[in-house]
């Protein structure tokens, strides 16, 4: 891959593979295995032994990345629509082409397997493509006013932007932002997330050269750097991670005047009718709270299931877990931290009652592993029924009724998407109505059409992170109003025209 020019990044070359995330303030992602003076260490997620080190940004290097995005602005901003998704174009490419790499890059730092990494990175091109195709039509308004006026609307790039992306799908969501951000004319800074910095600072060095110096630069380092990034004069924040860190990033908007976008942390329910086929309702759980060892931010987190098809659920439920326990698809968690915070969840719900019918143990041997976990007979009030686990955990708690579920799964401080399993029209509209979540998803736990943008609630963050509404985030909007102006009165020698002192006055005259 190539190597990161001089503007392109705010580090020291010896930082090349460094980069931060939403670390900026996280605290399910906080530090990785070691944060100091020296850098950030990272262990492998699979034996524990240690990767590398990597340098954090200097204080003097984040600042001197939004002068230098600051200084681009203006040149950036003004160039042809067409020619700024070209751009984006070129760095699709570019990124496809170093998939492989990057891929591997994540598989070490995060343990998520190559084949589901190299998906999220073709994500990624595909959403670079799109964004490309999206700006150059991304447009105003024409308003209705007089009718020998002209009345519209122009959407502006905002300015500088702060990237602050995750690490669970850390290509695919960083190109997300990236594009939207570039292709609507803003410069952009972007702070990967500390638990894959090698991989951010890579992402960079792929991305960089296809755009002019100074428009995407990269810094690399812990809560510290993301700090001092949303605090710099930047004109947009951009954030993908837990709600702690979203709030905090939200004051500093405040402070600053930054426009804020947020998708944080989600506790999403699954809400399972009566009428369904149970086995394939805990297919849909499994796949919801298994998928990238329950690493995602729309993953089933609290399962809500109909007493007249609860055995024969939970049942199913536990052998898909034991499936994928016995046949070692589970990948490892990002590493220790998170899996001693996952742990203290299951731990605390089978203190106060909850069983686990299958995982729920810390396993011997190296690495983050934790099993696909069921637990059973889990109440309301547990903390895994109420906070982000972020783990593969499934726990289930048993209703009455419909109505009794669809209560328990409006419950809750998060609003990020919610999945509800039913073949009863009244039922489905019923959720759709009620559920206080950005996204409803009806018979299937993860799908979608393409662009498809949301809005989450409460906690779970603020505005449009996806799709064509997400370019308007990175605008802003200039009315304008085009009024003719008044007929002149007079003519340039200071006469009315045709008056009968005029010269065309004169002329008539002589031809008669």
């Amino acid at each position: 891959m190539p190597s990161i020019a001089t503007d392109t990044t705010a580090q020291d070359s010896t930082a090349q593979d460094a980069t931060a995330q939403d670390s900026t303030v996280q605290d399910k992602t906080a530090q990785p295995e070691a944060t100091d003076s020296n850098g950030i260490t990272i262990l492998n997620p699979r034996t524990g032994d240690v990767l590398w080190t990597v340098p954090e940004a200097e204080p003097a290097a984040v600042t001197h990345a939004v002068e230098v995005a600051r200084r681009a602005s203006a040149e950036w901003a003004s160039t042809a629509p067409g020619e700024r998704g070209a751009a984006l174009r070129k760095a699709a490419k570019a990124l496809e082409a170093a998939a492989q790499e990057l891929a591997e890059l994540n598989f070490s730092e995060t343990g998520r397997p190559v084949e589901e990494a190299l998906a999220g990175i073709g994500a990624g091109v595909s959403t670079l493509e799109q964004h490309a195709e999206l700006g150059p039509v991304h447009r105003g308004h024409s308003l209705l006013g007089n009718r020998l006026a002209a009345d519209y609307t122009v959407a502006e790039p905002r300015g500088v932007a702060a990237l602050l992306t995750p690490w669970n799908d850390p290509v695919a969501v960083a190109c997300g932002l990236i594009g939207a951000a570039l292709v609507t004319g803003n410069t952009a800074v972007h702070k990967p997330s500390e638990r894959c910095p090698r991989l951010g600072e890579a992402l960079g060095e792929v991305l960089a050269p296809a755009f002019p110096p100074g428009v995407f630069q990269t810094v690399s380092g812990g809560a510290d750097v993301g700090a001092l990034l949303t605090q710099s004069g930047v004109d947009v924040i951009a954030h993908v991670g837990s709600s702690a860190a979203g709030a905090r990033i939200a004051r500093a908007g405040v402070l600053t005047g930054a426009h804020v976008i947020r998708e944080n942390g989600g506790n999403d329910p699954l809400l399972v009718d009566r009428d369904v086929d149970p086995v394939w309702a805990a297919g849909q759980a499994a796949i919801g709270a298994f998928s990238n060892s329950g690493q995602i931010c729309v993953a089933v987190e609290r399962i809500y299931v109909h007493q007249e098809i609860a055995a024969e659920f939970c049942a199913a439920l536990e052998t898909e877990a034991a499936l994928r326990n016995n046949n070692g698809s589970v990948a490892p968690l990002v590493d220790l931290r998170m899996r001693d915070e996952v742990h203290a969840q299951v731990a605390d719900a089978m203190r106060q009652g909850a069983r686990a019918v299958e995982g729920g143990t810390l396993p011997d041997g190296p690495g983050s592993f934790y099993p696909a976990t069921v637990l059973l007979d889990c109440t309301d009030n547990m903390q895994i029924m109420t906070e982000e686990t972020f783990g593969p955990v499934a726990p289930v708690q048993v209703v009455e009724s419909f109505d009794d579920g669809l209560r328990l799964a409006c419950s809750g401080k998060y609003g990020l998407a919610a999945t509800v399993l039913s073949g009863n029209i009244a039922h489905i509209q019923q959720a759709v109505a009620a559920l206080p979540v950005g996204t409803v998803k009806i018979n299937e736990v993860f799908g979608g059409a393409p662009g498809g943008a949301a809005q989450p609630r409460g906690e779970s963050g603020a505005g449009f992170g996806y799709g064509p509404e997400l370019l308007d985030e990175f605008s802003r909007v200039k009315v304008v109003h085009i009024a003719a102006p008044p007929e002149s009165t007079k003519d340039n020698s200071g006469a009315a025209p045709d008056s009968p002192g005029s010269e065309s006055s004169a002329d008539e005259q002589d031809k008669s």
